[in-house]
């Protein structure tokens, strides 16, 4: 393409004129559905988000603007259903909302997904806000919803079902939903459960799902033809990054037959390893109850001579519940999570530090995600490759065995006596209702949820990113893990408040820094999508 062609297209795109999805963002490019966005060019790292989700780069709805703004859009029906039409928002007639000031959410909100800046930084990737719109795309009479649970339970879970159907019903007058029974495979397996404000209205106070969970099944195609054959048209969808996954998957499937249906995700993952969003419901509640395990560990170890408290918390890939519980105890000793290597014998092990601590205090208390040190054990038990039916990987129970080691250490090689307590809370913590925080939390997730859906948004993820309620596509959620990043300030909190050695090399240090993207206060990896990068991108079309 010459570059009298690419002048033309820019001031055709960037013309007031061509305007994208509101009335001062600029778009790039036409998506064959007629959305605009920025093919391949999502800021931060979109080989890595198209890699891990397989999206097509001309699926991705990139909206920018003035300063070095960007818009990461989420799908809407009208993108591959034109001429839909739309209704007045009941909620104008909902007396709950005759207080409000705005009752509808401007359709130019959006949040960004960093706020730290700078003079002379631009303004980086947004999300669009959640909230109740002007107009929607369904009539109340003509909704049927359904809501399903999938993966391992947490708390919060009965919360969000509740305040769907709540929800849906006192705000926007919607009697007919259903309950998938038992995950996934409810669709096609299982019977369904009526839902109705009277039957969910005491389930908050109770741990677990009251619609059954399951890992796997997922067929695609006979969860769409039953969402089809049932007359479903609002699909809500509770579950972690794997169910997320799912779900943009049933979306795709269900925008390729052409079908009138939203298809929402609301993030639920107790370990809070879903990128993006602030926290996922449950690690609250998850936190405060492992420092009641931590306190009980505390307590045995100090009751006793060279007494070790040795607590296992949950964790596979993230650990974000052991840090968080230990800085709040402050009665840890020792953390160990799965980003963070660490190796037993020798100058500077984790050995080394427990005798040094017993030495000077008597007693110590270590804290333990389920992820950490997993590649030490499958190097005798050779347990990385199995999966569970989620896809997985099945770990090994790390901290039996690390408190065998332990034990067989001091008892053997240190002639030492010790008196190791070991404490798995793990089924306990995830059986329990959510706590205040949380409760409050999964209300406003569902209530997000049900109002994109009505709106007519699609394909997306109900999320709260820097404090804000929003509307995340799928590819953003799915596209990696959300871990501690053991090269910042938190982490080194945490060496700061227990005085524990981090148990890196010094290669291990140079080789983490190394790892972590170009600094920045706003984007993922340092550029910025002004009028320049768009020249670059669109010489490539």
């Amino acid at each position: 393409m010459d570059k009298t062609s690419i002048s033309s297209l820019n001031s055709h795109f960037l013309n007031p004129s061509v305007r994208g999805i509101s009335r001062k963002y600029s778009a790039v490019s036409f998506t064959s559905s007629g959305s605009r966005s920025v093919p391949g060019s999502r800021i931060g790292s979109p080989t890595r988000a198209m890699a891990s989700t397989n999206i097509n780069p001309s699926d991705m709805k990139i909206v920018t603007g003035e300063a070095g703004y960007v818009l990461e859009d989420v799908p809407h029906l009208r993108d591959y259903i034109p001429d839909l039409p739309t209704y007045p928002n009941p909620l104008q007639h909902n007396p709950a909302y005759s207080v409000v000031k705005q009752y509808f959410v401007d359709m130019d909100d959006s949040v960004p997904q960093k706020i730290v800046v700078h003079k002379d930084t631009a303004r980086g990737i947004h999300f669009r806000r959640a909230g109740p719109r002007q107009k929607v795309y369904f009539e109340s009479d003509e909704v049927h919803a359904c809501i399903v649970t999938c993966g391992g339970l947490c708390p919060g879970l009965n919360t969000v079902i509740r305040e769907l159907v709540c929800g849906l019903y006192h705000m926007y007058g919607v009697k007919r939903v259903l309950g998938i029974d038992g995950g996934y495979r409810g669709f096609y397996a299982r019977n369904t459960i009526p839902l109705t404000p009277k039957v969910v209205n005491d389930i908050h106070k109770r741990g677990g799902t009251i619609l059954g969970t399951s890992r796997g099944g997922h067929d695609t195609t006979k969860i769409v033809d039953s969402i089809q054959d049932r007359g479903i048209n609002q699909v809500y969808i509770i579950g972690g990054d794997g169910t997320q996954k799912g779900a943009s998957v049933i979306f795709e499937e269900v925008r390729r037959r052409g079908l009138k249906v939203a298809v929402v995700g609301i993030p639920k993952t107790i370990d809070n390893d879903i990128p993006v969003i602030d926290r996922s419901f449950g690690f609250d509640t998850a936190v405060e109850e492992a420092q009641r395990a931590i306190n009980a560990a505390h307590v045995e170890a100090e009751s006793i001579e060279n007494g070790i408290g040795f607590v296992k918390l949950m964790g596979r890939y993230s650990g974000f519940i052991a840090m968080h519980a230990t800085l709040a105890s402050r009665d840890v000793d020792c953390c160990l999570i799965p980003e963070s290597p660490f190796y037993l014998e020798g100058d500077g092990g984790l050995f080394e530090f427990i005798e040094k601590r017993l030495k000077e205090n008597g007693h110590m208390v270590i804290v333990m995600a389920e992820g950490a040190g997993q590649e030490l054990l499958s190097e005798s038990m050779n347990s990385m490759a199995k999966q569970d039916a989620s896809g997985n990987k099945l770990l090994q129970d790390v901290g039996l065995w690390m408190a065998q080691r332990i034990k067989d250490y001091f008892s053997k090689e240190k002639m030492m006596t010790i008196n190791l307590k070991y404490i798995d809370p793990t089924y306990m913590i995830r059986a329990i209702p959510g706590n205040a925080s949380d409760n409050v939390y999964c209300t406003v997730l569902a209530q997000s949820a049900v109002h994109g859906a009505m709106a007519g948004f699609t394909g997306y993820t109900s999320g709260l990113v820097n404090g804000r309620q929003t509307y995340i596509p799928f590819y953003r959620i799915t596209e990696r893990q959300h871990q501690v990043v053991i090269t910042d300030r938190m982490w080194a909190r945490l060496l700061s408040s227990t005085n524990q050695p981090s148990f890196l090399k010094a290669n291990d240090v140079i080789n983490a820094r190394k790892e972590e993207e170009p600094p920045t206060q706003l984007l993922d990896d340092g550029r910025c999508l002004d009028n320049n990068v768009l020249d670059k991108e669109i010489s490539h079309v």
